[in-house]
C-alpha cells in the first residue's frame, strides 16, 4: 500500500493518482480535508464498509475507483486583520466582528524598522482587547520581539507570532513564548524558504506565511504562496509537527479557497472583510469556502 499523509492540491492529487494506478497500487491520500482511497477497478479495493463515490476516467479506456474514507469537516479559522479596520471607530468594528463567525482577531504591530511602516502600539491594543470577545492573534513585525513578551501576555493574547528574519535565537524566543502560556508562531517573509524551519518545526504551534511583503495592507497576493503552502504542509506531516498553517496577505474568496485546498488552517483577511458591503457575511463566506 502506498500512503500519502499530507494534503494535496488538485494538480498533485491527479498526478499522485496516475502514479499509483500505473504502479498498480492502492493509494491513500488527503485532498480537501478528506482521506481518499483510490485503486483500479477490478483490482485492489478498500474495506467493503467504505462508500464508493464515483468512477471517472483520467486516461482512455482506464477507469479508476474513488472511495471517500473519512471526512474531517474542518473549516479554516478566520482571523480578520484589524489593520484594515476603521481606526476612528474601532469599537464599532470590533463589536460588529464579535457577532461574526471569525475565530481570532489579527493584530499587526509594526515598528518602522523591520518593516517600512508604523501601525499601533500596546495602548491601542489594550483598548481593542477590552471590546474583543475573540482570542487575539498578535503578529509582531518588529526587531527584537522577545522584549515585549510580558506586554503581549498581558493583553490576553492566544498567539504571539514573531518573524524568523527578526530573531537571531529563534528557538529561545519560541520557548519563551510557550513559557508565557501562548501559542508560539513563526512567520516567514515571501523570500524565506520553508526549509528554514526544518530544525524547529516540531516546536511550533503555528507557522504563518506572508503572501505579500509585510508592512502595508491591501497588497496583491503573491502566487507562489500556494506552492509554498503545499511544501509547508508536507514538512509538517513528514516531521509529525502539529503546527497550524496561517496565511497573511491578499486573502479573499478566490485565493482563500485555493489556500485551504493547499493545506492552510488559518486565513488572515483584512481588506476582503472590512471593505465588503457586509463584513459579517464576508467572514461567513470565508469560513465556509
Amino acid at each position: 500500500m502506498l500512503t500519502f499523509r499530507y494534503e494535496f492540491s488538485k494538480y498533485l492529487f491527479i498526478k499522485a493518482c496516475e502514479q499509483a494506478f500505473n504502479n498498480k497500487k492502492l493509494l491513500l491520500l488527503y485532498y480537501k480535508h478528506t482521506l481518499w482511497c483510490i485503486g483500479l477497478t477490478g483490482g485492489l479495493h478498500p474495506p467493503n464498509n467504505k462508500k464508493e463515490l464515483c468512477l471517472i476516467s483520467l486516461k482512455p479506456r482506464r477507469k479508476y475507483i474513488f472511495i471517500k474514507y473519512a471526512t474531517t469537516d474542518t473549516m479554516p479559522l478566520i482571523s480578520p486583520s484589524l489593520l484594515s479596520a476603521d481606526f476612528g471607530n474601532l469599537q464599532h468594528d470590533l463589536e460588529m466582528l464579535n457577532q461574526s463567525e471569525c475565530d481570532w482577531y489579527h493584530l499587526d504591530v509594526m515598528d518602522g524598522v523591520f518593516v517600512p511602516n508604523i501601525s499601533f502600539g500596546f495602548p491601542v491594543m489594550q483598548a481593542m482587547a477590552k471590546h474583543a470577545t475573540k482570542p487575539l492573534d498578535v503578529h509582531l513585525m518588529i526587531e527584537h520581539p522577545e522584549k515585549f513578551l510580558k506586554e503581549v501576555k498581558a493583553l490576553g493574547a492566544k498567539v504571539m507570532n514573531v518573524h524568523y528574519e527578526a530573531c537571531t535565537h529563534l528557538h529561545r524566543v519560541v520557548q519563551q513564548i510557550k513559557a508565557e502560556g501562548m501559542m508560539a508562531g513563526v512567520t516567514l517573509n515571501p523570500h524565506t524558504p520553508v526549509s528554514a524551519l526544518e530544525e524547529i518545526i516540531c516546536d511550533l504551534d503555528l507557522v504563518m506565511l506572508m503572501s505579500v511583503n509585510p508592512g502595508f495592507g491591501g497588497q496583491k497576493f503573491i502566487e507562489h504562496t500556494i506552492d509554498k503552502t503545499i511544501r509547508l504542509r508536507q514538512l509538517i506531516e513528514r516531521s509529525g509537527s502539529k503546527a497550524l498553517i496561517e496565511i497573511d496577505g491578499g486573502v479573499n474568496r478566490e485565493t482563500g479557497k485555493r489556500l485551504v485546498e493547499a493545506g492552510a488552517d488559518v486565513l488572515v483577511a483584512g481588506s476582503a472583510v472590512f471593505k465588503a458591503a457586509d463584513p459579517v457575511e464576508e467572514v461567513h463566506i470565508l469560513k465556509h469556502l
